[in-house]
């Protein structure tokens, strides 16, 4: 009899805790926000935005997250934009967004429509709010040379090894504020500004892959890496300042 019960119990524990199905989940020891991401088959920043989460979107045992899941509606005849709304208990506006569809918000049989998942907005605590941005390596080269600064004279920055085409990430999010193809010792140089006085800086790239300008996420590419300006090998320099002032990387960056 018992094995009768936990047999016909059994899917539900399977059910509950599927991550691809789940619509809540409960870290447990070890779970980073990636894996989670991951494993749900939900974008990490997807998670990330529904709880209210920060760079660099740590986690903690026990903490519960919502895991925001999109349905898709197959239009059929008579559907109108009201009564997918009504159905799904999501404003047709928010669907209109999800799809690219103009006013007059018009759909047609046969046509796939994302429904966006609703969910409360997450109360995010004042003490969460940062001047400072969380900055991540824009290459996993080693470093070939460091910080040496000294009466405003020396290197200012990290120089990174990589391979002439490596990706180069973006170190944290930002706006481009420069772009260029020769700005003389660093080549091919890209900035990006994240506010409150913060900039990184991108040099030797073999090509840019932005422009002035656009938003860039923390990891989207921003350049391919290379040997431009007076690079001997080819090599990334990257550096971080301050109200125009060289901060020694080392002491923002995570340790690898």
């Amino acid at each position: 009899m018992k094995r009768l019960a936990i047999l016909a119990f059994l899917p539900l524990l399977l059910a509950a805790g599927d991550p691809a199905t789940e619509t809540e989940h409960v870290v447990e020891e070890g779970e980073t926000l990636g894996g989670i991401a991951n494993r749900a088959g939900v974008p990490a920043g997807v998670i990330a935005a529904a709880n209210g989460l920060q760079e660099p979107y740590n986690v903690r045992i026990g903490q519960k997250l919502v895991i925001p899941r999109q349905k898709v509606h197959v239009v059929k005849d008579g559907d109108t934009g009201l009564s997918i709304a009504m159905r799904y208990g999501v404003p047709f506006a928010n669907i209109a967004i999800a799809n690219g569809i103009q006013e007059p918000y018009t759909v047609k049989t046969g046509q796939r429509l994302i429904i966006p998942a609703v969910i409360d907005a997450p109360e995010v605590p004042t003490q969460q709010a940062r001047t400072e941005p969380y900055f991540r390596w824009p290459h996993d080269g080693s470093v070939l040379l460091g910080f040496q600064r000294k009466d405003d004279k020396g290197h200012e920055g990290v120089d990174i090894a990589v391979k002439t085409g490596d990706m180069v990430r973006a170190s944290s999010s930002g706006t481009v504020v420069y772009a260029q193809k020769d700005s003389g010792r660093f080549g091919r140089l890209v900035v990006i500004d994240h506010g409150n006085g913060w900039r990184t800086r991108y040099g030797h790239l073999s090509r840019i892959t932005v422009k002035l300008g656009d938003v860039v996420k923390t990891g989207e590419r921003i350049g391919l890496a290379g040997q431009g300006g007076v690079a001997t090998r080819p090599e990334l320099h990257f550096d971080i300042l301050k109200d125009n002032v060289p901060v020694d990387p080392a002491r923002k960056l995570p340790q690898r």
